[in-house]
C-alpha cells in the first residue's frame, strides 16, 4: 500500500534568533498533530481528499498558524478567511474566500466541491451556503489571538500590509496526499495578510495558483506572497512542467520555486506529492513550517533548511 502525506504551516523569514525553544516545540507539536490526523486516515484505507481535509482542519484549529482560529486581523479588525480543496481523480474542486466566523473554512470548501455546481464562493453568498449546509461557525472572540492583535496594531501605526508578522512569515496552511487507491488531493487555508484592505484575496483559494491536484501529475499546496503566486500560476505550472515537458516532481518544483518565482521576487514555498508517492517541500525563504510521512512511515518535521 503506497500512501504519503505532506503539509505546511507557512513560509517566510522565520529567524532562528527569535525562535525560542518553547516556540519551536509548540510549532513542531502542531505540525506532528496534523500529520498524525491525516496519515491515520490514509493508513485505514481512507481517501486522499479526506486526509488533506482532516490535516487542514487540525492546522486551522491550531492558534499559532494563520488559518481558522489563528487567522490574522484585516484592516477593519475582523477576519477574512480563504480556503480551497481539489481532488485529483476528476479535477473537482471547491473554494471559498472572504468569509468570517467559519470555524473551518476547508470544510466549507469541501462542501462546495461536493454539494454545489460551483467551484468558488465568496463573502455573504458563501456564508449563506455554509448556513444552509450546517457548517460550524464561531463568534468573533474565538478568532481573537493577542499576538495577532498586536501585529495588527503595529501594521495600523505604520499603515502597511503585513504578510503575517514583522518577520514576514507567509501564514498559510495546507496539505497534499496520496491514498492507497492511487489518488491525489490538495488543500490550502489561510487568514491572508495582516491589515489587508478592500477584500484582498491571495493565491490560496485560487485553483491552479495556490492549490492544485491531478492524478496524472501531482498535488500542490502553496504558501508565499500570494500576488506573485497568482501571477505565476505556481501550482498548475508545476503540473504542466511534468505533463508537457516530462519533468520529475523535484525538477518541476525546482524550476518554479528556485528560478521562475525568484526572478519576479516571489518568496515562499510549497508541499508537493506525485502519483508515485514522491514528496517535495521546496521553499526559497528563510524557513517553512513543514512535515511529511512517506509510505514506509518515515516522518520528517522541519522549520529551517537544515
Amino acid at each position: 500500500m503506497k500512501i504519503a502525506l505532506a503539509l505546511h504551516g507557512g513560509a517566510g523569514t522565520i529567524l532562528k534568533s527569535s525562535m525560542t525553544t518553547a516556540m519551536k516545540v509548540a510549532y513542531e507539536d502542531g505540525l506532528r498533530h496534523a500529520l498524525d490526523a491525516g496519515y491515520k486516515i490514509l493508513e485505514k484505507g481512507g481517501t486522499a481528499i479526506d486526509a488533506v481535509a482532516a490535516t487542514t482542519v487540525t492546522l486551522e484549529d491550531f492558534p499559532l498558524f494563520n488559518a481558522g482560529k489563528g487567522a490574522v486581523f484585516n484592516h477593519d479588525g475582523t477576519h477574512e478567511l480563504d480556503a480551497a480543496i481539489m481532488n485529483g481523480i476528476d479535477l473537482s474542486a471547491g473554494a471559498v474566500c472572504g468569509v468570517s466566523n467559519i470555524k473551518n473554512p476547508i470544510l466549507l470548501a469541501k462542501k462546495i466541491m461536493e454539494e454545489s455546481e460551483h467551484v468558488l464562493l465568496s463573502g455573504n453568498g458563501a456564508a449563506a451556503f455554509a448556513k444552509a449546509k450546517g457548517i460550524a461557525t464561531e463568534e468573533d472572540n474565538y478568532f481573537y489571538q493577542e499576538l495577532r492583535y498586536q501585529q495588527w496594531q503595529e501594521a495600523l501605526k505604520e499603515d502597511r500590509v503585513q504578510l503575517d508578522h514583522s518577520e514576514k512569515k507567509f501564514g498559510t496552511v495546507g496539505a497534499v496526499a496520496l491514498d492507497s487507491f492511487g489518488n491525489l488531493a490538495a488543500a490550502t487555508s489561510t487568514g491572508g495578510m495582516t491589515n489587508k484592505k478592500y477584500g484582498r484575496i491571495g493565491d490560496s483559494p485560487i485553483i491552479g495558483a495556490g492549490t492544485y491536484a491531478n492524478n496524472s501529475t501531482c498535488a500542490i499546496s502553496c504558501t508565499g506572497h500570494g500576488e506573485l503566486f497568482i501571477r505565476s500560476i505556481v501550482a498548475y505550472d508545476i503540473s504542466c512542467l511534468m505533463e508537457y515537458k516530462g519533468l520529475s516532481l523535484e525538477a518541476a518544483c525546482a524550476v518554479v520555486v528556485h528560478d521562475k518565482l525568484i526572478k519576479i521576487g516571489g518568496e515562499g514555498g510549497l508541499v508537493a506529492i506525485d502519483k508515485m508517492g514522491t514528496i517535495c517541500m521546496p521553499f526559497n525563504s528563510e524557513g517553512m513550517y513543514r512535515a511529511c510521512k512517506n509510505n514506509t512511515g518515515q516522518e520528517t518535521i522541519k522549520i529551517y533548511k537544515d
